[in-house]
């Protein structure tokens, strides 16, 4: 091709996106100017321009899960479970402005997390409070997700941990967080520190969700995120109960929890879920009945893994699972990277 039209066609592409950011600068410009003094305290969400797909920026890796965080009634009691039976050191902790606890941090490894906030008022209210996935440029993934028109901040800075990260809404009204670690935030300045050997897990490999529209799930994951199908499985041959979502750029994944309408709170426990991956299934179950956790027995699941489903006080199930099938899982082909050695 003559490289006068390659030429040409690029400057118009260029002269195309000028014309969005501009028009993006002004809208950003509106909303400063709009916003009164005391709302202008924090970021706020706003409703994007969409972009033609042509000029989408690039997506930048989603890698993994980061941590989930829980909603807990009984401070000392979820210590318990999550610093004595799971063995997992209290890292560090949040306070709000005022001086009163906002968080605790357990320590799953350098990057991955479980939050705990004391705020559980009710039995009935849903003990999760939001997913967080690792990025590795949170602003850039603010910019690609605003060109798509999903609601974001209007603009990102560190946090009180000192990493960047913000929280977007997904189509079931899951509050989902990625996040960055920057160099000495909270986080970074304590890699390879509170890594105890009590520790019955390492990895965090999957967090759950409750879905009630799937299609709409999978516009937001897999259509705007990337997200890919793992593998997929039903309580019977005939139904499809469970979705794992891995994340572009890692092996993590989330798992829709499906066909369960007005679930109850303890089913809700059950669906909103961590799993942690464990060399041994039957290993970490003499573990927690040693430090005087009362669990069932261990079974194989329909992806034909073992699994030990464990409940911390407010209800929210922990599935300790193997890492590789050792029985033909149900359903759907399960990922090559799960069958090898």
């Amino acid at each position: 091709m003559d490289t006068r039209v390659i030429s040409s066609a690029r400057r118009g592409l260029l002269h195309a996106r000028s014309k969005w950011i501009m028009l993006l600068a002004a809208v950003a410009v509106f909303v400063a100017v709009g916003a009164s003094s005391a709302a202008a305290q924090a970021p706020k969400k706003v409703m994007p321009v969409l972009m033609p797909p042509e000029l989408y920026p690039p997506r930048p890796p989603i890698v993994g899960v980061a941590h989930i965080g829980l909603k807990v009634s009984d401070l000392a009691a979820s210590r318990d479970f999550y610093g004595h039976v799971l063995g997992y050191a209290e890292a560090f902790k949040l306070d709000k402005p005022d001086g009163s606890l906002m968080l605790v941090y357990f320590k799953v490894n350098d990057h991955q997390y479980i939050e705990l906030f004391p705020t559980l008022k009710s039995p009935t209210e849903d003990r999760l409070s939001h997913i967080a996935f690792e990025t590795t440029d949170a602003r850039a993934l603010r910019d690609y997700l605003a060109a798509r028109g999903v609601p974001v901040p209007d603009r990102l800075k560190p946090g009180l941990d000192g990493d960047l990260s913000f929280m977007v809404t997904d189509p079931d009204g899951h509050r989902v967080e990625f996040m960055q670690y920057m160099p000495g935030s909270l986080h970074t300045r304590n890699f390879g520190k509170f890594l105890p050997a009590t520790r019955v897990s390492d990895h965090i490999q999957h967090v759950g969700i409750a879905v009630k529209d799937q299609a709409a799930a999978d516009k937001f994951y897999k259509d705007i995120l990337g997200f890919r199908v793992g593998w997929h499985g039903g309580r019977n041959d005939q139904s499809t109960d469970w979705v794992d979502m891995v994340v572009p750029d890692g092996k993590d994944w989330l798992e829709y929890m499906l066909n369960v309408p007005n679930p109850t709170p303890k089913q809700l426990g059950g669906m909103h879920h961590m799993s942690l991956r464990v060399p041994s299934v039957q290993a970490g179950y003499k573990t927690v009945t040693e430090r005087g956790y009362k669990a069932g027995e261990p079974k194989v699941g329909r992806d034909g893994k073992w699994q030990l489903n464990l409940f911390d006080p407010d209800l929210t199930r922990v599935e300790l699972m193997d890492p590789k099938p050792v029985q033909t899982p149900c359903c759907s082909p399960m990922p090559e990277w799960q069958l090898g050695p």
